[in-house]
Order: structure tokens, then sequence, then C-alpha cells
């Protein structure tokens, strides 16, 4: 709380000045006189260089709550005392202050972990936040952006990788990132650390590695081995005895010679003092002499291996031998398990001769106790987990047994059904089971991917994990097992597994990949002699290229994608899939170059509206609800080309019915997250605000786009800003802006007018500020100033209306619609045209008859553009009767804002009801007519 200058006595009073107590209340509170707090007061004032004691309480309240902001350290929780290490610990922890990555080097066992720890939680207060990430389980150098992403908390975003996503988290944070174990992932951590420090410029990094990572920013912190001089008031005394004392045998003063001398003998590493630490209750300091004078050698590593390492092995080597026949193959099989693994678990892979599967419950018990394997209670029972040190000796002596593709072999199978039984199970606690297990499904098909007679069996894995990975929202791995799946596969099933791949890449909002990797399938499917299914692949790119262009960061060239159409149409033949598929492609292509006319003949029109109805008359009849979804899509654009909004939403309505009984697969899901955004949109274009929220709240729900309120909450702002429910408005725009600005600021449509709904809400709160601040994320939210014509007008207009610039407001929409129709024939037409005749008549301009009377024979069917017209006509004509009754139109309509304005403009007596209805909106008063 305070700075290193402040005695702990000050920050006593600095804490109670904050709670603005006298010096007489803080006298009695601390036992102490009034003249020392006088003191104290005076001390502090000139140490933190503040003017008054005002300041003081401000700085201490300051404090406060950045204390009860900043989240506890995400650190493991020690289970035994750290000792030692008193020089070490303090150097490390200034190198940590002062450096950006610092990376403590030194071998298997000597420490460097609790070294870490210690030192993680001593300089956590320096910090807005501190995680902890052991890489242990890591077995692809790819998933070490996955890794730290699950320690931080922070979600995969559409059209971002993981890496992306924990810079954007971090980019900002005064963070202290802990990543243990990276010896055996170095190839991933070196280019993740590079990125992430070159975007993140005020984290730390403390690394534990038996070598450097040789990436800039490194400083290397060599951990030597305990200390081992100075007789029983040694480092590694201490360490033994503490250890020794902890299984109910404390050595006394008279064998602490003898400690030396063991502690001497294993070369101060940390790992071996322990392990022979837990033998002294039943060995005593004879036995362990002799077990280090018998059994205790010096192996040959090989060259990469130095003196300590070997040291290390002799002990386990030493500890192994001391074991019974079955426990030691139990040690050795158990192995192979990643992750904290159950009796069950250890049952199924090593149960076998010698060791039977009864016993090995009693042989966890017996290696946990000799310090060999680690016991976690979990809500799932009872775990156990090797040191990783402990793994790979144990890898070791199944090489040296000839088991080692024996009990890998089974460890694969245990997988493959864990993750078969996985595929089909739910409940609360799926999620947990999967993550449980999750580290051995990646190491068995690891494994299994590297061995040609295991292909089978890693393609059936990799589809496992593929499909779990997407249910559990880890969207970037699923693409990337999909894609693995597909290169263990025969092309056949490599063409399926890359159609699944390109489905979640469009769930990720990546259209590159969705275009290349349907353009993979399509190769893979003519390779396995499915010209059909070639067919449908490449007319699926070529409806990528046109349907999400938004999504690419390249898009596809007009020849390369017309080209494949034209062979697309070739292979298809007249098989109805293939039908289906160039027909929605084609009316993708046409409804494109429609738009790029920007809507000059009437004749093109029908021809994009006939293409889109071929399109669907075609889906319906293969029977694919998702193809029937994509051409109701093409469908709905089309018929906005007309200027038919009500065709529009109709069609997208449509698309939520059809896809209902599609399973949650990725391309049902990609599918339905655009249908319920197409679908909240359309409603919005009709005045359909009820309909709106609707589908914009199970869009918002939706679990894929937890990570991505951004995505999730653009049409559901919207359509609260329309009603003018203000408090639900500001209250999803902080969590909006913050999910977009983590995101990397995607650009859209619907992000842009999701910005300009809430610069609007500020605008009728009478906040120009945060309205000016609003308006600027607008313009780098959107992707084409022409789509800020169309919302933007309408949103600008409202505003000027509320405030009573009914001139400036008629020139905000001064355009005619047919001028701007590309602009504002989607969503907005209805709205623009209601807004424009409005302005007319509180302007008093000639022509706002003829602008109401153009406006109701677009906007009738629409209630609230409607009992806008209606409001304006009623204006016009003096009739407050009329007035008052659209007021309740727009009630009917859950537009509460348009109906406390009408109360507003109808003026007299309606006035406080108006302005008190405004103020339950949490809106300020419109200016006066």
């Amino acid at each position: 709380m305070s700075a290193p200058q402040i005695s702990a006595r000050e920050a006593q009073v600095l804490a109670l000045l904050g709670e603005h107590l006298s010096n007489a209340e803080i006298a009695a509170q601390l036992v102490i006189s009034v003249r020392t707090v006088e003191s104290h007061v005076s001390s502090l004032l000139r140490k933190l260089q503040l003017p008054d004691r005002r300041a003081l309480a401000r700085h201490a309240a300051e404090s406060a709550r950045t204390q009860e902001s900043r989240p506890a350290p995400a650190l493991p929780e020690p289970l035994t005392a750290f000792i030692g290490r008193v020089r070490e610990r303090g150097e490390l922890a200034e190198a940590v202050r002062g450096h950006r990555l610092v990376t403590v080097v030194g071998p298997g066992g000597v420490g460097k972990t609790r070294l870490a720890l210690a030192v993680a939680a001593d300089v956590a207060d320096d910090f807005d936040g501190v995680w902890f990430v052991d890489l242990v389980p890591i077995t692809e150098p790819g998933r070490v952006g996955a890794a730290v992403a699950a320690a931080v908390g922070v979600g995969e975003q559409p059209g971002h990788g993981i890496d992306d996503a924990v810079l954007a988290a971090l980019a900002e944070r005064r963070a202290l990132l802990v990543l243990d174990n990276c010896e055996q992932v170095r190839d991933g951590v070196a280019p993740f650390l590079e990125r992430l420090l070159a975007a993140c410029p005020r984290l730390r990094v403390l690394v534990t590695s038996r070598a450097r990572l040789m990436v800039p920013f490194e400083r290397a912190f060599p951990l030597a081995p305990l200390s081992r001089v100075g007789g029983d008031e040694s480092e590694a005394v201490a360490l033994f005895m503490d250890r020794a004392a902890a299984v109910g045998h404390p050595p006394g003063p008279a064998v602490s010679e003898g400690v030396v001398t063991i502690c001497e003998r294993l070369g101060g590493m940390a790992l071996a003092i322990e392990l022979a630490a837990a033998r002294w209750s039943t060995l005593g300091l004879d036995g362990l002499a002799t077990g280090l004078s018998d059994q205790l050698r010096i192996l040959t590593g090989g060259p990469r291996a130095d003196d300590r390492h070997r040291s290390v092995r002799a002990v386990l080597d030493w500890s192994h031998d001391l074991l019974e026949p079955q426990d030691q193959a139990l040690l050795r099989r158990v192995s192979v398990f990643v992750a904290p693994f159950t009796a069950e678990a250890a049952a199924e892979v090593a149960g076998f001769a010698p060791l039977d599967p009864a016993e090995v419950v009693d042989g966890l018990g017996r290696l946990a106790e000799q310090s060999l394997l680690a016991v976690t209670p979990s809500a799932t029972g009872t775990r156990y987990h090797g040191l990783e040190t402990i793994r790979q000796y144990g890898t070791e002596r199944l090489a040296d047994a000839g088991e080692l593709i024996e009990v890998r072999s089974r460890h694969l199978e245990w997988c493959s059904t864990g993750a078969t039984v996985l595929r089909g199970a739910s409940g609360a606690d799926w999620r947990a089971r999967f993550d449980d297990v999750a580290d051995d499904l990646r190491a068995a098909l690891t494994w299994a991917a590297d061995r040609p007679e295991r292909r089978a069996d890693a393609h059936r894995l990799a589809v496992s994990l593929a499909e779990l990975a997407f249910s559990r929202n880890l969207l970037g791995e699923s693409q990337q097992r999909y894609e693995q799946a597909a290169g263990l596969a025969d092309d056949a099933a490599g063409a399926a597994a890359l159609r699944q791949a390109a489905a979640v890449a469009g769930c990720r909002r990546l259209g590159d990949d969705m275009y290349r990797l349907h353009r993979a399938a399509g190769e893979a499917a003519s390779r396995a002699g499915d010209s059909v299914g070639a067919g449908c692949d490449l007319a699926a790119a070529a409806t990528v290229a046109y349907r999400f262009s938004t999504s690419f960061t390249r898009i596809p060239p007009v020849e390369e994608v017309v080209a494949m159409l034209a062979e697309a149409r070739e292979l298809s033949g007249d098989a109805p899939d293939g039908e289906a598929a160039v027909a929605l492609a084609e009316a993708a292509v046409v409804a494109d170059a429609y738009g790029a006319l920007q809507g000059d003949t009437d004749n093109t029109a029908q021809e994009t509206v006939g293409c889109a109805e071929r399109a669907v008359a075609l889906a319906r009849r293969t029977g694919d609800p998702v193809a029937e979804s994509a051409a109701l899509d093409a469908l709905s654009g089309a018929r906005s080309w007309t200027g038919d909004a009500f065709a529009v939403a109709a069609a997208a309505r449509r698309r939520i019915d059809v896809l209902a009984s599609v399973p949650p697969g990725p391309g049902g899901t990609h599918e339905l997250m655009d249908a319920l955004a197409m679908a909240a949109g359309t409603a919005l274009g009709v005045g359909e605000l009820a309909e709106a929220r609707r589908w914009g709240s199970r869009l918002a729900d939706h679990p894929l786009l937890a990570e991505a309120g951004h995505h999730a909450a653009s049409w559901l702002l919207v359509a609260d800003a329309f009603a003018g429910r203000a408090d639900d408005v500001l209250g999803r725009s902080v969590p909006f802006l913050d999910s977009w600005e983590h995101s990397g600021r995607p650009r859209s449509l619907s992000l842009g007018a999701a910005a300009s709904s809430v610069a609007m809400i500020h605008g009728l709160r009478g906040d120009q500020d945060a309205r000016s601040a609003w308006l600027s994320t607008v313009e780098r939210a959107d992707t084409a100033p022409q789509h800020r014509h169309g919302y933007g007008a309408v949103f600008d207009a409202m505003v000027l209306l509320h405030q009573g610039e009914v001139d400036v407001a008629l020139e905000r929409v001064a355009p005619e619609p047919d001028r701007v129709w590309k602009w504002v024939c989607w969503i907005w037409l209805h709205w623009y045209l209601a807004l424009r005749a409005e302005a007319a008549v509180l302007a008093g301009h000639p022509d706002a008859r003829a602008r109401i009377d153009a406006a109701r024979a677009v906007v009738a069917g629409n209630p609230v553009a409607t009992a806008q017209v209606d409001r304006a006509q009623a204006l016009l004509d003096g009739d407050l009767a009329g007035q008052l009754t659209t007021a309740a139109a727009f009630d009917a309509a859950g537009c509460p804002y348009q109906s406390a304005r009408t109360l507003l403009l109808a003026g007299g007596g309606h006035t406080a009801a108006g302005a008190a209805a405004l103020a339950a909106l949490g809106l300020a008063p419109t200016a006066a007519r």
C-alpha cells in the first residue's frame, strides 16, 4: 500500500486518514499520542510531496481502491515451506523488477520452480496481475499461447488466433507472467515470447528452463545447487531437516554431521535431498548412508547431461531400486500420463502382468508415500501426478523394460475411449471432465501421429479432439485438429475433415481460412474420385468469397473465383447437391455484381432475386438445412436490393426455423450465428424491436461468443437504443468496448452501428463529450464510410431532433432516399424516411406533406416508423388527439422513448408526463419546439 520509504506506523496513519478520521480519532485507534499522529502526518506530507491533509486522504483512498481492485496472484499454493535461497531470492526479485524477461536456468531438480514461485509472491504487489503457467502438459510448441490464455483467463476472439487474444489482453497491463518448465517446448516458447514482449511493453516474464531461450530482452539467472557449507546451518541441511521432520521423525542434533555428508554426496540438489529425507523415517542415517554407498552411482547420461543432472538420475535410480518390482512397474507405466490421473485410469493403462490391476490402488499409495507421486484431491476424485523429472525418468525405464510401445498403446486406447465417451456426454461437469484429460488426449495424439502403423488411430483421435475442442469453445484448436485429421486420413476422409475445419474457421470469422480449406477439400475430394463433392467444395469456396467478404484480409481476385465456379459447375453436373451448391454460388456472384452496379435497373434486382429463389428451391430438395439457410441468406440479401424490407426480414426469420433441427456442429453453429445476427438486424429494419431483442439476446447468449461480447451484443445495443433504454445500453457499452479493444478493434457494419447507437444514447442524455468519444469509435469500427450515411444519418437526426436542432436534422437527412439507396435501403430505410418526414414538419419545410406521403407508402407495416409518420402528420395538421394516439402506438411497439417524446411534442399538460417518462429511461428532457 505504501512506498518503500514509509514506515509501518506511517502506513497505518495514512490508511486512517483515507477514512477521514481526525488526529484524535487516529491516536485513540492506534493507542498513540495526538502529537505523535501530527508528527507522522508531517512526515507523510514531506515523503509523498503532497500539499495538505486533504491530499493525503485522497492519496490513501486511491491506494486502497487500487489494492482492492488488484486480483490476487494466480500462483499455486506451496505444500511445504520454502527453505533457503535467501540471497538468490532477493537477487531474482530485483532482476524481475528491473528486466522484462528473466530466465532461471539450472538442471532438473535444482529448485527452479519453487524459487520462481517464492519470488513471484514476493513481488506480486508491484504488478496488477500475476499468473503462473506450467508448461509440463504441453507437448506441442504451437499450444504455448493456449496454455497462457487458459491461465490468464483469455478466450479466443473471432477473426484472431488465441496468441493474438493473449497479446491484446496483456497489451496495457503491468503484469507478471511465470512460465515454468519451458525446456520441452522451447521452440514454441521463444517465438511466442518475442511477440508477447514486443506487444506488451509493461509486461514482465519470469521463466524456468534448463537452457536459455535466446530471445530478445532475456536476462539469464543461473541457479546453482543449494549451499552445502556451514555445517548444520547450510541451506541443504536445513531443507533435509525440514522435509525429514515432515514425515514424522525429525533428526536430532547428534546426526547433523551425517546429514551434512548425505547432502554433500547428493550434490546439493533439492529434489535429491527431498527424496532422501522422505526415506529418513524408515531407513535412518545408517540406511541412507548404506544406500548412498552401495546403490547411488553416477550414471552416464550422454554428452548433454551434466554432473548435477546425473546426480538427480542417481537418486531416482536409488529410490527406484528400493521399490518392489510391482511398484517399479507401476512407476514407469504411469509416467505416460501428462495430467493428474485417477486410480481407475492407472489400472487401465498400467494394470497388466506382472502387475495385477487390483494392486494398482495400493501401489499408487505407496508411490505417493515415497514422494514419487503427488496426490491431489479434486471434484472428480483423488488424482495422482508425477513430477516432470520423475515422468522423464519413468519413460526411460519403460524403454529399458521394452514396454514403451505397449504402455503408450494402452494409453492411446484409454484416451480414445475417453474421448468417445466425452463426445456423447453432457451435464454441468462436462467441461471439467474434458479439461482433466485434454492434455493426455493431445499427448497421445502427438505420439500416434508420428507412427505410421497408428495413423488410423491418430486420425480418429484427432477428429474426436476436434469435436471436443469445438464444444469446449477452443475454436483455434478445433480447426487445427480437423486439419491434422485431414493430414492423417485418406483423401475421402480428409475432404470431410477439411470441410469441418472450414466451418470452424467460419465461426472464427476467418474468411481466408474458409476459402483455403474449402478449396483444399475440393482437391482432396477430386483425388478421391468424388467429382460431385469436389464441385460442392469449390462452389462453397466461391460462395464464401462473396458471402463473407468482410471477414477476409485479402479478397480473392474475381477472375480466380469465376474460374473456380466454372470448374465447380462442370464437376457437379446435374447431381442435386452439386446443383444446389453451384446455384448458391451463382446467386452470391450475381448479388455482388448487382451491388457494384448500385441498383441502376429493376431488371438486375429481379435477376438477383430469381437466382436466389432458385438456390433456395434446389437447396430445399437436398434436405440439407444448412444449405437451405445459406440460400435463404442469399435471398434475404437479394430482397434488400429491391427495398422490400419485410421480405428481407421474413427470409431471415425462416433461416432460424430451418436450422432448428440441426445438431450443434461447426457448420450448423456457424450458420445459426449468422442467421441470428441477420434476424436481429432485419427485425430492426421493420420496426419489430421485441423480435430484434429476442434474436439479439439469443446471439449474445451463444457460448461461442462468450469471449466476443462486441459481436454478440451489437444488435442488442441498437435495439435498446432505438427503444431509448439508456441504462441497458450504457450497461452493455463498457463490456462491448472492452471486448472490441481486446479483440484487436475489428471492423464491420454491425460494430459501427452498435457504437453509433451508444453515441446516440449519450446524445439523448446530453453528454456531448461521451457522444464525441463514441463517434470516434464508430470511425474505427466500421468498414466503409458509406454505411455511416445510413445508420449515421438516422442516429444523428434522432439526437438533433431531441435537442431541438430541427434545421440541422433536416440537413442531415436531406438526400433523397433513391440517391443514397445503397446506404439506407437495408436496415435503415424506414427509420430514415420517418425521420425525414418528421424533420420536414418540425422545420416547416414546404415539401413536408409530400415527404409524409412518400414515407407512408414505404413504411406501412412497420409499427414504429408508421407511428412516427402518423405523428408527423398529426403535428402538421395540428391534430392533438392524433398525436396522443401515436403515443399508445409507440408503447405497443416497445418504443418508450418515442412515446415520451410524443407527450413532450404535444405540450401543455402532457409535458410533465413526457419529461418524467424520459427521466425514467435515463434520458435528458428534449428541447422546446
